[in-house]
């Protein structure tokens, strides 16, 4: 009789085995929404033709940038936050898929039990025992069948969840490469602007000297004089301004690069860094690249499963649960066979009336779908206003820098023309002055400009997601 049952209980449990790996699941597989998208940007330039890797932080040829990078990437606080946000999903997941699984557990007890004289037996209390010690030692297993995939959709959308903050990191990365390069750089073009500010303050000093100098000798008016000082002075008081933007440059990348705040080394000047270009007809598939997009895909495949899982639900939940152990009065004999113990159970639940709370559940998580629908929709969107903004703004900074070159060329030229026409008499100082005011803010405007021409290109990688080659691997 015993076989019989056992032979019956192997039936049960290969047919639950082929049920199960058939793939009975309810609840919809996961389609990726059709998103009506440009084939390629409106703004990317036809005339370059240079592409570039997943380090695009390489192409500006500067190894203490790379070194700076490196370091971010490694210490940075808000990537050790995300890097343990992956850790703690991937061990979510791991709890939430551990049901398929049969579980497994033992217990060990001993009991010592007095009990009163004079409660009432059939066999008075004299024959038996009293007190009484036993002791039990065995081991259990319970296993839910996933026979609707409830269980196996949960992991599903854990699994998605996981995903998600992997591209969150990602997201992070990206955003911190992005703003150790940016600031990198404009660090690099404030020190520029501190250089011609120097520079141009000691040409003012010197004319400053000079003219001090003929106005002891009667040859200039003291207005000549207070001229050349004004112009000095204007040149000494932006000197502070932009040193103390260039110290609060170097403490904000100094906190990304998970240092305290000090001083940052360079390495080339901004005259120096190679300008990469932007290659011809940007493929929209290229936006795969961004973290934000994937994390939302994957947001919402974590926000489809769940809705397999609150309809499975709907089904009844099979159960099965088994004991053995052994149980004796004497510990010396609690492993002998006559103290063996075992039995198992099957069981089968399932809901008939609870209120509306499935189907509330159900509901709530298909509304969740479509709002993950619309966020991942949303995204998409968003991506491809940042990429034509960042492409707009490089396009027309690289105009405004040529027209600012030729500006300062002009201001060049026309301080040396005030300056020979001063000399020979024929123009006051007030015309030298009026051209040296105007050259020294157009140098100024110009280094500013060509550093915010490498910010665009910074944004342009951030924009695409990091690079422009969609089947490369990623490196961080």
């Amino acid at each position: 009789m015993a076989n019989h049952r056992i032979t019956g209980m192997r039936r049960l449990l290969l047919l639950i085995c082929s049920l199960l790996l058939s793939g009975c699941m309810v609840g919809p597989d996961y389609v990726r929404p059709k998103v009506d998208v440009p084939p390629a940007f409106r703004n990317a330039d036809d005339e370059m033709q240079t592409a570039v890797d997943a380090e695009w932080w390489k192409q500006f040829q500067d190894p203490t940038l790379d070194a700076l990078i490196t370091e971010a990437l490694t210490n940075n606080k808000n990537i050790r936050i995300a890097t343990a946000n992956i850790e703690q999903a991937a061990a979510f997941l791991m709890q939430v898929r551990s049901p398929i699984f049969p579980q497994a557990g033992y217990g060990v007890s001993g009991t010592r039990e007095r009990s009163p004289e004079s409660s009432a037996r059939p066999i008075p209390l004299s024959l038996l025992p009293n007190p009484t010690t036993t002791y039990q030692a065995g081991a259990s297993a319970t296993w839910e069948i996933d026979l609707w995939g409830r269980i196996r959709r949960l992991s599903e959308a854990a699994q998605a969840e996981l995903f998600a903050t992997e591209e969150a990191r990602l997201g992070v990365a990206l955003s911190l490469v992005s703003s150790v390069a940016a600031n990198y750089v404009q660090l690099l073009g404030l020190d520029e602007q501190l250089q011609i500010s120097k520079r141009t303050l000691a040409a003012y000093a010197d004319s400053l000297k000079l003219f001090e100098t003929r106005f002891r000798y009667g040859q200039v008016s003291q207005m000549t004089v207070e001229q050349a000082r004004s112009q000095y002075e204007t040149a000494a008081a932006a000197i502070p301004e932009i040193e103390s933007q260039i110290e609060q440059m170097e403490n904000s990348l100094s906190v990304l690069l998970g240092r305290n705040p000090g001083p940052v080394q360079r390495g080339r000047t901004l005259g120096e860094l190679v300008l990469p270009a932007v290659p011809p007809d940007l493929p929209s598939d290229v936006l795969s690249n961004r973290p934000d997009i994937r994390q939302a895909e994957q947001n919402l495949v974590a926000a489809n499963a769940r809705i397999g899982a609150a309809r499975a639900l709907y089904f009844p939940a099979i159960s099965l649960t088994g004991t053995f152990g052994y149980a004796s009065s004497e510990l010396s004999n609690l492993f002998k066979s006559p103290g063996r113990f075992w039995n198992y159970t099957g069981s089968l639940t399932g809901p008939i009336f609870i209120g509306g709370a499935i189907t509330g559940q159900v509901r709530q998580t298909e509304a969740a779908r479509k709002a993950a629908i619309h966020s991942y929709e949303l995204a998409i969107q968003n991506s491809f206003a940042d990429v034509e903004n960042v492409l707009v703004a490089r396009r027309k900074l690289a105009e405004q820098i040529q027209a600012q070159e030729r500006l300062v060329t002009a201001n060049s030229e026309y301080v040396r023309l005030a300056r020979l026409q001063y000399n020979g008499g024929y123009v006051p100082y007030s015309t030298v002055l009026q051209a040296e005011q105007q050259l020294f803010p157009s140098e100024i405007n110009y280094a500013r400009y060509r550093s915010a021409l490498f910010v665009s290109l910074v944004n342009i990688y951030k924009a695409l997601g990091r690079g422009w080659n969609v089947d490369e691997g990623r490196s961080w």
